[in-house]
């Protein structure tokens, strides 16, 4: 596979970064993402910017194993979200050497959250960062067209994140996908799951935060999601299976999506 596949952290979120990169590593990543900031109360984040012991051994294990940090998360916009305050954030992953840092829509005032988004990616292409907008069906930017409209208000380099399980639960559509140009569709996050609509916001969290399937496992149309992408677009394994790493450990998560990703890519046909 020519394509560069990364570890999402939210797939072994329990790992702090040195092991997360260490396992990822023996299993045949490329790359990892890093969760510097927590989303929910109950999952954790690694403020590497406030801990300079843990931010070293997460370098060493870069400079150990080879493997590319690809991004950074989760960056929430809200109303009262101080871009500036978050420097600290983008100086972190610039001394990491992402690539991208990942944003949610969480301001319901869309031309503020444009606004914000403008500001905080200037800032982070000042440190060689790029700026990625996800959609969630839960948010305010609950579809790849929404999150287009928000991206071309903000700025030309601002880019979107399609994850194929937000995109299946939306009313996202394919020939959009097909469509972006490159400066906005940057990398994918990819996974699968069950497809059993409608859907209620608990549903869309749990899927989304604890529970979903390896590529190939579930009912996504995953080919279709895929094939409408580049061919050599970076695909960020976002794969969080909780009652298996509760059971099994979270290496035999990353081991298991690492082989359903090969299977499912290598059968693959566009």
């Amino acid at each position: 596979m020519s394509r560069l596949l990364s570890l999402a952290h939210l797939s072994a979120i329990d790992l702090p970064p040195p092991e997360l990169i260490h396992t990822a590593a023996d299993v045949g990543f490329g790359a990892v993402g890093l969760r510097l900031i927590r989303v929910t109360e109950t999952s954790p984040g690694y403020a590497l910017m406030d801990d300079a012991a843990m931010m070293r051994a997460t370098r060493a294990a870069i400079q150990a194993t080879g493997l590319k940090v690809h991004d950074i998360e989760f960056i929430k916009i809200e109303p009262h979200t101080d871009v500036a305050a978050l420097e600290r954030v983008l100086d972190a992953g610039a001394e990491l050497g992402a690539t991208e840092v990942i944003t949610a829509p969480y301001d319901p005032d869309l031309g503020r959250l444009a606004d914000r988004l403008a500001d905080l990616t200037e800032r982070a292409n000042a440190r060689g960062l790029g700026v990625v907008l996800e959609f969630f069906p839960w948010t305010v930017v609950p579809t790849l067209k929404a999150a287009l409209d928000v991206v071309t208000a903000a700025g030309p380099t601002v880019g979107i994140l399609p994850d194929s399980l937000h995109f299946d639960r939306s009313p996202s559509r394919l020939d959009t996908l097909r469509t972006l140009a490159p400066e906005r569709l940057r990398f994918a996050h990819l996974c699968d799951a069950p497809v059993h609509p409608p859907y209620s916001t608990e549903d869309l969290l749990f899927a989304g935060r604890a529970e979903r399937l390896a590529p190939g496992e579930g009912q996504i149309d995953l080919a279709s999601f895929v094939n409408a992408l580049p061919c050599d677009l970076p695909l960020a394994l976002e794969v969080p299976m909780t009652a298996l790493a509760s059971a099994e450990g979270p290496k035999a998560v990353i081991e298991r999506i690492m082989s359903s990703t090969r299977r499912f890519l290598n059968g693959l046909t566009g």
